[in-house]
């Protein structure tokens, strides 16, 4: 039986490399995504596999200042220490195919010159001495590979290509950079929009691998023939921005200097991007001689998009087709919620193993039965944005259900709503559980949380917190130009037991925050003490890794962080 493991956290991205001098962790931290949010944007950014790298940017006014070292512009990506197995094949013997490893089909068929370059060597030493990176980063190509190498080959486009998700991502769906991009393709918000990539509550396309991967390919037709066939140049574009490029050309033709790619003068991440690319197609190409184990892939197709025709569960997906939850999100890394978007992809990527026994059983769902639903009694001060909060649901999608024309509900009206067939939390790779396990992590003594106030925004926070701009705006899976939104919750760690803060200096008076250890009492409940301390039921579980629905035990210890202004 085959398995094929596949990534399934969302990986924040951060910036600057190691240099060869910097000692490497036993999780072998790599130089290999670059950022690709200076595509028709000036920024920096991608993950790390380790928290040991900085930020790099090109902005001379930037808060994040340029990173000197030997490896300019290479980047490090978060890989999930337990991969989860997912069976794509059946028992059977593997169709019998003239190649077998569609790795191999990929090094057949490469066609760009690869030049002994300072740059393309460096790359290439990396890898080299890094074969385990590269097992990794099959492991999580191997849903998608066979697919994508079909859609480039139909597309008449350049093998190479295939290697590109290795230096955008790693090959991972979830990654998303401090420039606001994401995806395995690695498309900020604009581009992925211009090239036909939904962006909704529901739905994010730069995530979903169809979606991503034909617009990865539309961009790339279009780049390179704007630069006249020339591939370097494209390539180059499409990490930076074409405009940054034809600049850079401008530029040396005016001073009659070389104007191929290695003469340009072109941001660090630039500069190292596309002999990334080449080193990896050297490697390929040559691996007996560089005595090297690339990983082989079945040459066969392991997925199969499915039409589904209407909004589903994926839960109720997931039990159709016989997956888990979370496995059926990892090949679906597109939708953000619970659910498929109501307008659409109507589509699911499945094992191909499992697609018959799904739309067999599909077919014998009608489509209002692939959904829960809930009948909702207004009350007195609801509104419908209270409403779909509760329920994880959208404004809109409420108001088509119920046939209403504006946000006007009337106290002990009644509303029908969709809701999850399951808890949140076996939605684990939703954008809201994904957001959760970022905030969770531990970044410091303690957490603070902060409602973020109209006219907040990202570098009056930080001041008041003390923090950088950069590591806010990672505790909180985000870009550090991301839009604040008055009501969201943001994390903030602290490091001192005792600190005066002044809250975004909006609130117009100074907390002092002081550790408590509280000792639960007869008759106690998180609201109870929550009230007395004023402080939140959600913090104290938070800060003790509490569930809810758990009864306190008199004697137990609890964690309280105070507002002693205010007790």
């Amino acid at each position: 039986m085959k398995y094929i493991a596949v990534a399934l956290l969302p990986f924040l991205m951060t910036g600057c490399v190691l240099t060869q001098n910097t000692p490497l962790s036993s999780s072998e931290t790599q130089p290999q995504v670059n950022t690709n949010e200076l595509r028709n944007a000036s920024a920096s950014s991608l993950s790390a596999e380790e928290n040991t790298s900085e930020i790099c940017s090109t902005e001379k006014d930037s808060e994040f200042s340029a990173c000197e070292t030997k490896s300019d512009g290479v980047l490090t990506v978060i890989h999930p220490s337990h991969p989860m197995e997912l069976e794509l094949l059946n028992n059977q013997e593997p169709a019998q195919v003239e190649i077998a490893d569609v790795w191999e089909r990929v090094r057949q068929n490469l066609a760009f010159d690869v030049p002994n370059q300072k740059r393309v060597n460096s790359q290439r030493d990396w890898y080299l001495k890094h074969p385990a990176y590269m097992k990794r980063v099959s492991k999580r190509a191997e849903p998608f590979l066979h697919y994508i190498v079909e859609e480039l080959e139909k597309a008449n486009m350049p093998a190479e290509l295939a290697l590109l998700p290795i230096v955008e991502s790693a090959f991972d769906p979830f990654a998303y950079s401090h420039g606001r991009a994401a995806g395995m393709w690695q498309f900020i918000p604009s581009t992925g929009k211009n090239y036909g990539m939904k962006q909704t509550w529901w739905y994010d396309g730069r995530r979903d691998v169809i979606a991503s991967t034909d617009g990865a390919i539309r961009y790339l037709k279009r780049l390179h023939k704007l630069f006249d066939g020339n591939w370097m140049h494209a390539l180059a574009s499409y990490n930076s921005g074409e405009g940054r490029v034809m600049r850079a050309i401008r530029d040396n033709k005016r001073r009659g200097k070389p104007t191929d790619f290695w003469s340009l003068d072109l941001p660090r991440e630039t500069r190292a991007y596309v002999p990334k690319l080449l080193a990896l197609a050297d490697i390929l190409a040559n691996k007996e001689n560089y005595n090297f184990d690339w990983p082989a892939i079945s040459n066969q197709p392991v997925i199969e998009v499915v039409d589904i025709g209407s909004q589903i569960d994926l839960a109720m997906a997931a039990k159709f087709a016989g997956l888990s939850t979370k496995e059926l999100h990892a090949l679906n890394p597109g939708f953000n919620r619970w659910a498929t978007d109501p307008d659409g992809p109507h589509r699911l990527v499945l094992p191909k193993r499992v697609a018959d026994t799904f739309i067999a059983s599909l077919e014998q769902t009608d489509k209002k039965d692939r959904l829960n639903w809930v009948r909702h009694k207004v009350k007195s001060g609801e509104s419908l944005g209270l409403i779909a909060n509760k329920y994880h649901t959208t404004i809109d999608v409420i108001q088509n259900i119920n046939g209403m024309s504006s946000n006007l509900i009337i106290a002990n009206d009644y509303l029908l709503v969709p809701v999850a067939l399951k808890s949140m939390e076996e939605y684990s790779l939703s954008a809201e559980q994904r957001l959760a396990r970022t905030q969770a992590q531990k970044r410091g003594a303690y957490k603070v949380n902060h409602t973020v106030k109209s006219g907040d925004t990202f570098w009056d926070i930080s001041r008041a917190y003390k923090v950088t701009v950069r590591e806010l705006a990672k505790w909180n899976g985000m870009a550090p130009r991301d839009p604040l939104i008055p009501g969201k919750e943001l994390v903030v760690w602290q490091n001192n037991d005792i600190k005066t803060n002044k809250s975004a200096s909006l609130s117009g008076r100074s907390e002092v925050t002081r550790k408590l250890t509280y000792t639960v009492r007869n008759g106690d409940s998180l609201s109870r003490i929550a009230s007395k301390f004023k402080v939140k039921v959600s913090d104290i579980t938070k800060w003790n890794s509490l569930s809810k629905k758990r009864y306190l035990q008199p004697g137990q210890k609890l964690k309280l962080f105070v507002d002693v202004t205010r007790t």
